[in-house]
């Protein structure tokens, strides 16, 4: 099994929830720092931050959690890869992570697929959206 964990800069709960909203994701799991055991304190600004998160999109796992700004890098060399297979919906899912964000490449047709596009969402997650060819 493999599953994308991701590092977001204090915005890790506002995320999860608007992929549970816009992407019909499932949170199972939501532990904030303050929840942890008593041998691992910490900050008093960071209680409320994310250490753990998971949630299922379409029976796929998507981890994250609020890294320590010491440890964040902004999201490079990646992008979380989304299919679906109608179009329509592929494009309606595609706007909705694209929303406040940046596309860095138009949903459209292309040789490969029904649809696809690339975007960074408000939240600073690279994603690439595609409704493959029915022989993909």
């Amino acid at each position: 099994m493999l599953n994308p964990y991701l590092f977001y800069q204090d915005n890790c709960e506002a995320a999860f929830n608007y992929y549970a909203r816009v992407l019909g994701g499932k949170i199972e799991v939501l532990l904030r720092n303050e929840e942890g055991p008593p041998e691992m304190p910490s900050s008093p600004e960071r209680k409320k931050k994310v250490m753990h998160a998971s949630m299922t999109i379409n029976g796929q796992r998507l981890m994250a959690s609020d890294a320590p700004p010491e440890h964040f890098h902004k999201p490079q060399g990646f992008s979380v890869s989304l299919t679906v297979a109608d179009p329509a919906e592929a494009e309606r899912k595609f706007k909705a992570l694209a929303d406040g964000g940046n596309v860095t490449m138009p949903f459209g047709k292309t040789f490969f697929s029904k649809g696809f596009g690339m975007c960074i969402d408000q939240f600073g997650i690279p994603w690439m959206v595609n409704s493959p060819l029915e022989n993909q």
